[in-house]
């Protein structure tokens, strides 16, 4: 394989953004942004022909626009990928070294850095956040919900948010509008752990709250807010639209239970399939669907477990070793849908690799926003790739990926190194020390071994050596998009 020079891949980023910056200014198109919470790579029949459970809506999307194959998230975890698709920046550099946040958790994002919202607020556009926020509020070591959520969305660029402090599966159980509850906890749960997947934990919550009942407020919610900005279309909005499903508690609707042959879990997935329809199809009858760019992904992967895989002829995370929390590619090699009619080619596949940290610098090139150098480190425009240009470079130099254990790994081309051994997440929770004679890390070619069964560390240090410099450079200079 042969690899580009500093040089030459700093030429190639800067002109490449020049040229398209123009071309995509005049469109200003809406974007919508719609984040599930934990679907495999393997859920939807578009990237698994085997799999049980019935994505038609998602299908339906893959068919009217492109497929990414070979998409990451910049974490195997919520928290630090959220963090990272809204400042285009990896959590690792952050406070946040690893793990998530909790219901009660400060604001993660720093005062004053960039985010998706506020550099698309800054070039005219109406910005609305509604789902799972999960980036903490205020500045307390404990929220104090009694008190104005501030910082929170509105102090990074969102307009409006509705939506929960955190995952479904934590306290407190209250929706947040704006900087404040709709609702005081002012209830208690006992939380819920039977059967598999149907999971929440004990504690505060609003009176009237029902876990079953947050997925179909979102929708209504984000359909609302299409319906609301199809009568002011002289000025494009941003929906980010974070879904708290298919995360645990799997609490389907009666209507969907029994729709997939994968349990509560699938049958929850069928449900997030609904929700993307229904957002779809608000968009065609408000004609928004030409001009608004549709991206659906995930945080990272499912929480499939041996036992699942055993119990249910479905592999939610297809043939990728490991699982959500892992270093291995299960934890965050995640589908990646995007669609915008009479620009980006239906039916389309692209096997570039990417990483959810790229949305800032795609919509920046989009709108035609220049990035300043103190934001967006670790973004990197995606727009020639969507729009069907032929590339003679990638996009992106190297990918790096992060567990829920802070272990790291960093992929460029083929090489995958990870630096030590086990997953550094939920398949192998602890950093496994290494016999004598035995690798110290584990070196995986992808094209060749693309299940990461084979490690060939040993014999190809001057890969593990040129790797490691790498993923070293990018840490010590705190970016990876050149300047």
């Amino acid at each position: 394989m042969k690899l580009l020079s500093r040089r030459s891949f700093l030429m190639a980023g800067a002109g490449g953004f020049a040229s398209w910056r123009l071309a995509g200014a005049a469109e200003r198109p809406n974007i919508v942004y719609i984040l599930a919470d934990d679907l495999g790579w393997g859920d939807m029949r578009c990237y698994n022909r085997d799999s049980a459970v019935p994505t038609p809506n998602l299908d339906r999307l893959a068919s009217q626009g492109m497929r990414f194959t070979d998409m990451h998230s910049p974490s195997s975890v919520c928290t630090p990928t959220r963090y990272g698709i809204l400042t285009g920046r990896y959590a690792w550099r952050s406070s946040l070294k690893k793990g998530v946040l909790w219901g009660y958790s400060p604001n993660l994002i720093e005062p004053g850095r960039m985010t998706v919202a506020s550099m698309l607020k800054a070039q005219g556009y109406a910005t609305c956040g509604i789902g799972k926020w999960h980036l903490g509020f205020g500045v307390r070591e404990k929220v104090d919900y009694d008190q104005p959520l501030r910082p929170g969305p509105n102090d990074h660029g969102f307009d409006y948010f509705f939506g929960i402090p955190a995952s479904l599966d934590m306290d407190p159980y209250v929706y947040v509008e704006n900087d404040h509850v709709v609702e005081k906890p002012t209830a208690h749960t006992e939380g819920r752990n039977s059967p598999r997947g149907v999971f929440w934990r004990p504690g505060a919550m609003a009176p009237s709250f029902k876990i079953e009942e947050v997925l179909p407020t979102l929708a209504n919610k984000a359909i609302s807010f299409i319906k609301d900005r199809a009568k002011k279309p002289s000025q494009p909005f941003f929906l980010y639209l974070a879904l708290t499903a298919p995360h645990t508690p799997w609490v389907p609707l009666p209507a969907f239970r029994g729709k997939s042959k994968a349990g509560d879990y699938g049958d929850f997935v069928a449900q997030v399939d609904d929700v993307a329809g229904q957002v779809l199809r608000a968009l065609t009858d408000a004609g928004l669907e030409k001009n608004t760019l549709v991206i659906f992904t995930s945080d990272n992967g499912a929480h499939w477990t041996p036992e699942d895989k055993a119990k249910y002829p479905h592999l939610a995370n297809a043939h990728w070793r490991g699982m959500k929390a892992d270093i291995w590619d299960a934890g965050h090699r995640i589908p990646f849908l995007a669609r915008w009619p009479g620009k980006i080619p239906a039916g389309a596949v692209s096997a570039e690799i990417g990483c959810l940290t790229d949305f800032m610098a795609t919509a920046a090139e989009l709108v035609g926003a220049r990035l300043p150098a103190n934001a967006a480190e670790d973004s990197f425009s995606l727009l020639p790739v969507l729009l069907g240009r032929k590339l003679t470079k990638p996009v992106r130099e190297a990918v790096v990926h992060h567990s829920s254990e802070g272990m790291f790994s960093i992929r460029q081309g083929e090489w995958k190194l990870c630096l030590g051994l086990g997953s550094g997440g939920f398949s192998q929770p602890k950093k496994v020390q290494p016999k004598p004679g035995e690798a110290p890390g584990q070196l995986y070619n992808l094209r060749e071994d693309p299940e990461e069964k084979r490690n060939v560390y040993l014999e190809h240090p001057e890969i593990v050596q040129r790797l490691t410099a790498l993923l070293q450079r990018y840490q010590r200079e705190g970016r990876s998009r050149p300047i």
